[in-house]
């Protein structure tokens, strides 16, 4: 991977790449896949999750919106590392 790719990597996963340009840690993807987490107190299908999201980030006045793509890429990296799974038709965390 060369240093270009892996700067719009970092971007995505942290909130401040190498090339200076920051974003608010509360969209980092990680932190997004943690709001993603503590929404999964029940199995659920794609679109409550996403609802579940918008609600509780609409709560949190410290939140920043996300839209359906970084919902999205949220999820793929939770899938990535084994924290949610989907059964059935429904996403839900893994056992720890």
């Amino acid at each position: 991977m060369n240093g270009a790719t892996f700067s719009r990597i970092s971007a995505r996963v942290y909130p401040h790449d190498s090339a200076h340009q920051t974003h608010p840690p509360e969209r980092a993807l990680l932190t997004v896949g943690g709001d993603l987490l503590g929404c999964l107190r029940e199995p659920m299908t794609v679109s409550r999750l996403w609802d579940e999201l918008r609600g509780a980030r609409g709560q949190a006045a410290e939140s920043a919106p996300v839209n359906y793509d970084w919902f999205v890429l949220a999820l793929d990296l939770l899938f990535m590392i084994g924290a949610v799974e989907l059964d059935h038709g429904l996403i839900r965390k893994t056992a720890p």
